[in-house]
């Protein structure tokens, strides 16, 4: 239910005591999740752009006598992530206000407003992760986030296995594999490391046993968990109830520098408002701020799709 004004209509049993309790607008909320999911970049203009660009090439063998090779750098792609306004608000006629009976059911609006900015938000942020495999949703280099065939000079790189798993402890090992594997646009090797294990709550239990078990998981096998005993992802498990949307889905955040890879970039932080009517004395408060989610270098994350 959308628009509209918040009069005595809305709530008649505030206007008479014997209210024992109100309840279903204040719940518990999370703890803000998005910043699990990306690094967050300030930014100062209407929209900000993340240019890649390569480094060299393998040297070669200078023969005696002959001229070395010389090698260029070139731009590669632009992600360009612009910001937008996101803002909610509602409206209270002077009469319900002076006639409510009940500050709770008053004073709990602003944090009911409050909640309901930080929730879009983290929808927003989970959606990302949500339309990681549609091309729809393409980044700069022109494919989705979690892709087998991202373009770059030295040849079309991955960062998803090339047969779909479910999360399990072999997935996990052979996508630790692909990451510690990874080249730049040049194909030289990168230091690209694990960091955490993205999930919906769908697969807490399972990630839990695969990670935390001293043997291996699931087997009758005496040997231990390698993935523990390596300390394999040292940021652990990150549970985020936002990707609930597609449950299966598991991903795996790398050591990409902060603000080069998974980004929230912010414009402004929120702001809340409150302004009365002259004409009609109702009372209007509000909320907005400017940000937006996205993502330049796609080695930041790797991904399976579920089967």
């Amino acid at each position: 239910m959308a628009g509209g004004v918040i009069t005595t209509g809305n709530s008649p049993k505030a206007l008479r005591p014997g209210v024992k309790a109100w309840f279903g607008r204040m719940y518990q909320d999370y703890t803000p999740r998005y910043v699990e999911l990306f690094d967050k970049v300030n930014s100062t203009m209407s929209y900000e752009e993340y240019v890649g660009i390569t480094g060299f090439g393998p040297a070669n063998v200078k023969a005696q006598g002959q001229n070395l090779t010389y090698d260029t750098e070139q731009q590669t792609f632009v992600s360009r992530l612009t910001n937008v306004t996101v803002a909610l608000g509602y409206e209270v006629t002077m009469e319900e206000i002076e006639d409510n009976l009940y500050m709770q059911v008053a004073s709990t609006r602003a944090a009911a407003l409050a909640r309901s900015m930080h929730q879009t938000k983290e929808t927003f942020g989970a959606l990302v992760y949500l339309n990681g495999f549609n091309n729809t949703y393409a980044g700069g280099d022109g494919v989705s986030l979690w892709n087998t065939a991202h373009p770059t000079q030295s040849g079309n790189q991955s960062n998803m296995l090339a047969v779909g798993a479910d999360l399990s402890e072999a997935a996990i090992e052979d996508l630790i594999i692909q990451i510690r594997n990874a080249t730049d646009d040049r194909g030289l090797r990168i230091q690209l490391m694990p960091r955490s294990l993205i999930i919906a709550p769908a697969n807490e239990f399972i990630a839990n046993r695969i990670l935390k078990s001293h043997y291996q998981s699931g087997t009758g096998n005496n040997d231990i968990n390698v993935l523990k005993a390596n300390a394999s992802l040292p940021d652990g498990i990150k549970i985020n109830p936002f990707l609930s949307a597609s449950p299966m889905t598991w991903s795996i955040r790398t050591n990409i520098p902060s603000g080069t890879g998974l980004i929230y970039q912010e414009r402004r932080a929120i702001k809340f408002d409150t302004d009365n009517s002259f004409d009609n004395k109702n009372e209007k408060f509000s909320a907005d701020e400017r940000y937006v989610f996205g993502w330049a270098d796609w080695r930041s994350t790797f991904s399976s799709q579920a089967p």
